[in-house]
């Protein structure tokens, strides 16, 4: 572990044991969220569907129909 990730535990074992299962399940369930966000994006199945989706918000910023700022 490093040193930040420590340091985060030890505070979580002072907390009472209430707090600690609802921090241990936000873990859990950020861990599980981003596993299947993994799997969906590198599923090749994906890219087209993703370059899709870009291509329709660029048309939308080109129309002026998105309200947005890059960089």
């Amino acid at each position: 572990m490093n040193a930040i990730f420590d340091k985060a535990i030890a505070a979580i074992t002072k907390l009472p044991d209430a707090e600690q299962e609802a921090i241990a399940r936000e873990m859990l369930d950020r861990l599980e969220a981003d596993a299947k966000w993994d799997k969906v994006l590198t599923d090749p199945r994906s890219k087209t569907s993703l370059a899709r989706l870009a291509a329709e918000a660029r048309a939308d910023i080109a129309r002026g129909e998105a309200n947005c700022r890059l960089g």
